[in-house]
């Protein structure tokens, strides 16, 4: 397929940069890509290519004009007069290389650039090619339909943090919440104070809320009895304190459990307690060679997991993320991707978080994102970049082409006068998610309260419903209502007025 690429004078150097010697790059009268219209992209290409506006044949010079995706207009009475499709290409010049690479595999629109219609694309690949993988993985176990260690994806288990001692509602929101999220496992944590009817009620409400499988997270006996009653699918966790008495029990079922090391031992302990528990009867064992914090000997509990994952192949192993990135003041994204990525080379199948503190809110989307991403990464033997999904948040890829500093500029400086709106003053604050289903913007005025999405709409609606009467006053309420969007797009807290 032949693809003529259509530009202005500013962006020339870099769209051949971009688009290298194979394709042909056509220079449109004017400074600004975005303000190409039909008229002037005719003239062009009567001017550039003249062989192309006089072809007869059902066979056009092009197959694929792409015009920059900042264009608007109509150019479809000029794609039947050349008989060629003319599409919206990305929105910035350095993305044309990558595009590129699809023309022919994907139609690309009239109406959304290309790329934001190939990152929904290679999204949408990627997800689908770790969805193949995982039907096709060999697990080394599994729970129901869900399937630990062997080349399946490392799942992720999200505890609720004192379970046994939450209401029906909470409760049942949490676990939703954990679910929308991504979880693939649902830990219930049992508090000191739990009693067996505690238990069984988490247990009851979480089996009524998710087909997920529901784990009980406590060393007493006692409680993980009654668990074992109710049909818990998964039991964390066993250790000579509790292994002859449930170890039993566990042999005469399909229940899964997480063995650990004694308190304040190591590797031997852990061996020592598996061999137990093999002894006993118990099948579908799990290992946690425990993942200790930073600042207290990490490398050396990788080391451990290494070391047990070569010595045991056979056995899925667990891994608390949620050790380190809770003891650590840092965003978690990056921390739970590398977490993730260590963890797929110590053959990892569980990965634990309790998404407990306000900086680790969001850890179960990023560990499933992370997890997909290392299977993606296995499977083509790469490292975790260009994959079609990432945990970039912040922070770029590529960056836009900057703007230079012009020879003569007004320097700006903040007005001194402020004047009150006659039409009233606008509270601006945030409803944070509830239970995973989304936050929003408030703005309320003296007659009326406005929730929506995104600082744009709650915008309109202000200016529709003519709530402001001075221009420095809707300047001042973008820029809070854009905070207000932000905050809630990366999960943090909202105060107008004061600094993001």
């Amino acid at each position: 397929m032949k693809v003529l690429v259509a530009t202005g004078h500013l962006a020339e150097q870099t769209v051949r940069d971009s688009v290298g010697m194979d394709t042909d790059v056509l220079i449109v009268d004017t400074q600004i890509a975005a303000f190409i219209t039909p008229r002037k992209l005719m003239a062009a290409i009567e001017a550039d290519f003249p062989q192309f506006t006089n072809n007869k044949a059902h066979n056009a010079e092009y197959d694929l004009i792409l015009i920059p995706g900042l264009v608007s207009g109509d150019f479809s009475r000029l794609a039947r007069k050349l008989r060629c499709k003319i599409r919206l290409g990305p929105k910035h010049a350095y993305d044309l290389g990558f595009v590129l690479n699809f023309v022919g595999s994907v139609e690309f629109s009239t109406e959304l650039p290309a790329c934001e219609l190939l990152a929904d694309v290679r999204r949408e690949m990627a997800l689908e090619k770790v969805k193949q993988l995982e039907e096709l993985a060999v697990p080394l176990m599994t729970v129901g339909e869900l399937k630990f260690g062997g080349d399946s994806r490392m799942k992720v288990m999200a505890e609720v943090v004192d379970a046994t001692g939450q209401d029906t509602d909470t409760l049942s929101g949490r676990i939703e919440s954990f679910v929308r999220k991504g979880a693939d496992i649902i830990d219930l944590g049992a508090s000191l104070h739990a009693e067996a009817d505690d238990v069984e009620h988490a247990i009851k409400v979480a089996k009524s809320v998710t087909s997920l499988p529901v784990s009980i997270d406590t060393l007493d006996p006692g409680l993980l009895s009654r668990a074992l009653d109710i049909g818990v699918d998964m039991v964390l966790s066993l250790d000579s304190s509790n292994i002859s008495t449930i170890a039993p029990r566990l042999a005469s079922s399909d229940v899964a459990s997480v063995i650990i090391p004694d308190s304040g031992e190591g590797l031997d302990s852990l061996i020592r307690n598996i061999n137990e528990a093999r002894r006993m009867g118990v099948r579908k064992i799990i290992a946690d060679p425990v993942l200790d914090p930073i600042g207290h000997e990490i490398a050396s509990s990788i080391v451990r997991y290494s070391k047990f994952h070569e010595m045991f192949p056979e056995i899925p192993i667990f891994f608390g993320v949620g050790n380190v990135t809770e003891l650590i003041d840092a965003d978690s994204t990056g921390v739970n991707a590398t977490l993730c990525g260590i963890a797929a080379d110590l053959g990892v199948s569980i990965l634990f978080t309790p998404e407990y503190s306000n900086k680790t809110q969001g850890s179960i989307k990023e560990l499933k994102k992370a997890s997909q991403m290392m299977m993606l990464t296995k499977e083509r033997k790469s490292s975790p970049k260009d994959l079609g999904i990432d945990l970039i948040e912040i922070k770029e890829k590529r960056r836009r082409t900057d703007a230079v500093m012009p020879d003569n500029f007004v320097r700006a400086e903040k007005s001194r006068m402020w004047t009150v709106d006659p039409k009233g003053s606008i509270r601006i604050n945030v409803i944070p998610e509830s239970y995973g289903k989304g936050g929003y913007i408030l703005a309320e005025h003296d007659s009326v309260s406005i929730v929506g999405r995104s600082a744009g709409e709650v915008m309109d609606t202000i200016l529709d419903m003519k709530l402001v009467s001075r221009m420095e006053h809707a300047a001042y309420l973008g820029q809070e209502l854009k905070k207000a969007e932000l905050a809630l797009k990366f999960g943090r807290s909202y105060s107008q007025d004061d600094k993001f």
